[in-house]
């Protein structure tokens, strides 16, 4: 559905305000404001593509609602109207960003025509500045970065789905890349690239999340003092991104199905349906089933969202994507810090490819940032890591001294240390030094309680 550019009018003098808002409101979403505090509200809860103010407004001045515009993330088009006009103040307020300026009285047909054409150059604008974002994107398959089996695999899924309509669920743990897939996805749909919004449910109460996701009318509840379009509205004709899905409450849940199910939106305060055109990407770092299962989650509302899934394998099953992300990530850090490092050595390379990464790649992201910054020479060294990649180090060397806690030696394959057994080993040792006591043995190992109880786990050793 098209939507009408969204205007904002600011004027100190009401007649003015409401006869320019009669006039234009057939072709615009009008917003009007008196004053420069009014008007920076109203930018900064809707995405505004045309400014109309005056250059007097009482004790404030047009040219801040000048500059307020020019400081958004973007720009709209700005025009300066005054009765006071002379070459001086026009060449001002061309020289802060404005498109154009006219003088009082105003004629409104030329207004009106000088508004749409101010448009249309906004539009050409978008247009070429989303199409060289797009060739230098690459079509947004560069930051999908990995040769692992089950990276593939995630690849092959994200370029199948991209370009149709269907609502897509993803589904991984904290830090490993859920964001970027979601973007991977817009960027393929060839919707523009524009109109990719992101909400964080987790971060929002309830009330605040419904006003975020479907926007409220004045008045709808203390403090709504303007109409504020909400996420969907923005993303007509995009992407809508609805992050840590599981996350939010039950009466969100309902409006949210309803949206899924109609392709409509009401604004909180509002009996009047909104149609959109919006193509939904929800992540999730929980078991939606689980939570459907457990009654916390709609189940109705799980098989809408789950037309398509997507699960992001963990960095620990991704094998030889460590080394390709790090490389990844010293080179975009390296640049940004303007340092000459040219690779990590071959013992931080040895620390990184044997640590799990409970916090996937973005843990891996900032352990190499890390190194970067604190890195003087031209390759990483492990003095360089953060200090419990440093301290892994020195487990790592002493593990033949810990399997001397048991009973036999060390055990060797023909590559050297079999190192899974002797962690094995070196549990089992610990825990009988201490009779037991998993605490003090993950004390005696050097490692955490937490790092200790998985290790069990995962080589077996709960008898």
């Amino acid at each position: 559905m098209k939507k009408n550019p969204v205007l904002l009018i600011v004027d100190d003098e009401k007649a003015t305000r409401e006869g320019l808002r009669l006039a234009m409101e057939e072709d615009f979403d009008v917003f009007l404001a008196a004053n420069t505090a009014e008007a920076g509200n109203v930018m900064k809860h809707d995405d505004v593509d045309l400014v109309l103010t005056d250059l007097r407004l009482g004790g404030d001045s047009g040219m801040d609602v000048l500059d307020e515009a020019m400081r958004q993330k973007r720009p709209p088009v700005a025009i300066m109207m005054t009765a006071y006009g002379s070459v001086d103040t026009a060449v001002e307020a061309m020289r802060r960003g404005a498109w154009h300026f006219v003088t009082k009285p105003l004629n409104l047909d030329e207004v009106e025509m000088l508004l749409k054409r101010a448009m249309k150059s906004r539009t050409l604008e978008n247009e070429n500045r989303e199409l060289k974002q797009v060739v230098e994107e690459r079509h947004g398959l560069k930051n999908l970065l990995g040769k692992s089996l089950p990276m593939q695999r995630m690849i092959e899924s994200v370029e199948q789905v991209a370009p149709t309509r269907a609502t897509v669920l993803i589904e991984g743990e904290s830090g490993t890349g859920k964001e970027v897939v979601a973007h991977t996805l817009h960027q393929l749909s060839g919707r523009p690239v524009t109109k990719f919004v992101v909400v964080h449910c987790a971060a929002l109460s309830p009330q605040l999340l419904e006003s975020e996701l479907f926007g409220h009318e004045k008045g709808s509840f203390t403090g709504a003092t303007q109409r504020r379009l909400g996420r969907f509205e923005q993303a007509d004709g995009g992407t809508i991104f609805l992050d840590e899905i599981g996350e939010i409450d039950a009466a969100t849940q309902v409006k949210l199905l309803r949206v899924l199910s109609e392709r409509t939106v009401e604004r909180v305060g509002s009996n009047v349906s909104v149609k959109v055109d919006v193509r939904v990407v929800a992540a999730t770092n929980k078991n939606l089933k689980q939570l459907v299962e457990a009654g916390e989650f709609r189940e109705d509302l799980y098989f809408r969202l789950n037309v398509i899934k997507i699960d992001m394998p963990p960095l620990r099953e991704r094998g030889e994507d460590v080394v390709l992300l790090a490389a990844a990530f010293l080179r975009e850090f390296a640049k940004e810090n303007r340092k000459p490092i040219a690779q990590l050595s071959e013992s931080s390379l040895s620390l990184i490819k044997s640590y799990d990464w409970p916090g996937n790649v973005r843990e891996l992201r900032t352990v190499i940032e890390h190194g970067v910054v604190m890195c003087t020479g031209g390759e990483i060294l492990p003095s360089h890591l953060p200090t419990f990649l440093q301290q892994r180090e020195s487990q790592i060397e002493m593990m033949p001294a810990l399997a001397n806690l048991t009973s036999g030696m060390p055990v060797k394959n023909g590559n050297g240390w079999n190192l899974a057994e002797l962690e094995k080993r070196a549990i089992c040792g610990a825990l009988r030094e201490v009779e037991g006591n998993r605490t003090l043995a993950a004390t005696l190992l050097g490692i955490s309680r937490r790092t200790l109880q998985r290790k069990i786990l995962e080589l077996q050793l709960e008898s």
